[in-house]
């Protein structure tokens, strides 16, 4: 029987004993509460950063239901924008134009920088010079480059072309509508490798260098070691730099403000640089401005196929 009142009666101890874990709980809920400082900094940042972007953005949205040329008086027209945007044979050539050299620069800017990385990560001598001299793209300016790049495309690299008799490369590509494509994925591509190549170098700092040397132990040479070990394990490094290679080829504008103007004929009219000249200079503002509503959910579409894409990849 005492034994028995024992179980059923804790005593005093075991009361204490019990309390323990309940002020730990208090003094954990107490803990986990955050100061007011932080409230302080973060909600008028948050403010600040709606009220420059999220309200012009919702603003643009509605005038692209107008027929606002920018200024004075407007009205309401519903949807004739966006239906005037489907049968417009020239933003449909924008659209295909900026996809096809996205596409390009995409494939080439990710095939370099990765080929450049692993060189720049193996052990050759002067590696971070070499690190800082292909990086120096990065850091010019788009159109000051640009420039310079037009005056090689029209002066030099013709009378080379002439020399050799080479007939396509003996006039000037920008001034060709076939080719004048060939320049601005030259810029585009030779100004966004290095920081593709910064992000796959940071990627290669992530893989232990004793995996290759058990690779090496059990017999694989180079291209097996990158193929089977490299490529697998920079999975998200080549998701990221995927997504913003292919975002920013998209909205390819600078080269073709510096390069081409759009020419020849609006055959390099990018749909950044339609929006822009159409729509800031060519009195089409609401319908260029739905026209990048447009632009924007495809944008965003691409940005998320390519995601789940790469994800499953990683993945497997």
């Amino acid at each position: 029987m005492t034994t028995v009142s024992t179980s059923l009666h804790p005593g005093p101890g075991s009361a204490r004993s019990g309390a323990g874990p309940v002020s730990s709980k208090k003094e954990g809920r107490a803990g986990r509460r955050l100061d007011r400082t932080y409230y302080w900094m973060t909600v008028p940042a948050a403010l600040i950063f709606a009220f420059f972007l999220y309200v012009p953005f919702i603003q643009g949205i509605l005038y692209s239901f107008t027929n606002s040329q920018g200024f004075g008086t407007y009205k309401w027209i519903g949807l004739k924008n966006y239906i005037a945007l489907f049968q417009d044979d020239r933003v449909w050539h924008a659209y295909g134009f900026s996809i096809f050299i996205a596409v390009i620069c995409t494939v080439l800017i990710n095939l370099i920088a990765m080929f450049l990385a692993v060189l720049l990560n193996s052990r050759i001598a002067f590696k971070n010079g070499f690190r800082a001299i292909y990086f120096i793209p990065y850091t010019l300016a788009v159109l000051v480059i640009g420039y310079v790049f037009k005056y090689i495309f029209m002066v030099p690299l013709p009378a080379l072309g002439q020399a050799l008799h080479i007939d396509w490369l003996s006039t000037s590509m920008i001034t060709s509508a076939q080719l004048a494509w060939i320049p601005i994925v030259f810029l585009t591509v030779w100004q966004s490798v290095a920081y593709n190549t910064l992000l796959y170098l940071a990627g290669l700092q992530t893989i232990d260098q004793e995996v290759y040397e058990a690779a090496e132990i059990d017999g694989a040479n180079a291209w097996q070691g990158f193929w089977r070990i490299t490529f697998p394990l920079l999975g998200p490094f080549v998701t990221i730099n995927m997504v913003l290679s292919l975002k920013n080829a998209l909205g390819a504008f600078d080269q073709v403000v510096a390069l081409t103007g759009g020419g020849p004929d609006s055959a390099t009219e990018t749909v950044s640089y339609l929006i822009y000249n159409n729509g800031l200079t060519g009195g089409e503002y609401a319908y260029q401005t739905a026209d990048a509503v447009v632009y924007f959910i495809l944008l965003a579409v691409i940005a998320f196929v390519q995601l789940r894409f790469f994800s499953n990849r990683e993945q497997i």
